[in-house]
Formats: C-alpha cells, sequence, structure tokens
C-alpha cells in the first residue's frame, strides 16, 4: 500500500469534516490575510491529522456553533499541509507558540485568545466545546 495515499485519506477527511461542520477553508496566505482582517470576531481552528484533532478538537469545533452566542466568522487552517496559509495564520497569534490543533478567537483582525494544545488533548471534546462557548459568552453576540 502506498502511505501517502493512505495518509491522504485521513487528510482528506479531516478537511471535509471541518468544512461540513461551517468552517471556511483557507489554504493559501492572501486568504489568511482576508479572512482574519474582517470586522467582528473569528474563530480560527488550526486543523492537523493527531489523534486529538480527529478525537477531540474537530467534534469540538462542530458542537460548539450550535448555541446562542457565536463568532461571526469561522475559519480553519491546516497545519502540516497547508503549511503557508497555517504560517500566515500564526503570525497573527501574538505570544502565543504554533500550536496545533488549536483554536484562536480573533477580534478585529487582533488576537483576543486561544485554547492551545495541550489544552484540547488532556479534554474531552465537551469540555472543549464548554471552553469555547464560555469564550463565545464573553467576546460574541447573539446569534
Amino acid at each position: 500500500m502506498d502511505f501517502n495515499i493512505y495518509m491522504q485519506d485521513f487528510v482528506n477527511q479531516a478537511r471535509t469534516e471541518i468544512t461540513e461542520a461551517g468552517y471556511e477553508e483557507l489554504t493559501t496566505p492572501e486568504e489568511v490575510d482576508q479572512a482574519l482582517t474582517r470586522e467582528g470576531t473569528t474563530l480560527v481552528a488550526v486543523n492537523s491529522i493527531c489523534g486529538c484533532a480527529g478525537g477531540v478538537a474537530r467534534p469540538a469545533a462542530a458542537n460548539a456553533i450550535h448555541y446562542d452566542y457565536r463568532p461571526d466568522h469561522l475559519v480553519t487552517v491546516f497545519a502540516g499541509q497547508d503549511r503557508e496559509a497555517t504560517e500566515q495564520a500564526r503570525s497573527y497569534f501574538e505570544g502565543f507558540p504554533p500550536s496545533s490543533p488549536s483554536f484562536a478567537l480573533m477580534k478585529d483582525g487582533k488576537i483576543v485568545t486561544m485554547i492551545e494544545r495541550h489544552e484540547v488533548e488532556s479534554s474531552t471534546p465537551v469540555e472543549v466545546v464548554q471552553q469555547l462557548q464560555n469564550l463565545f459568552d464573553e467576546h460574541c453576540e447573539e446569534y
């Protein structure tokens, strides 16, 4: 079996899970700049192929947005796959080291806070949903 074809199946599934949940996929630095400089609140899901992304982060990303308060924009970059887009997104996350999977909450083009990998991998999907919804309560408008 060709390992690259096998891995591409996982990558495609990971992409599909997050976009079907309603997140706009950003694959170029230009798309990142356009998305992250918009007015309002933006949740950036930094996707990856690791187990905690599939078992915790993507399910949390999909479920957290079914809530009274949520960001104006939902976007995703894919660490390890769309490297230039991910690097560009991380340039907006001032004060936070590279981390994937993770979530960044932006407001008017500025980082508000992040839920970093160490917080994702040590949590259940429900706990990450609660963390995200607490951020939405504090920083987002009623949807």
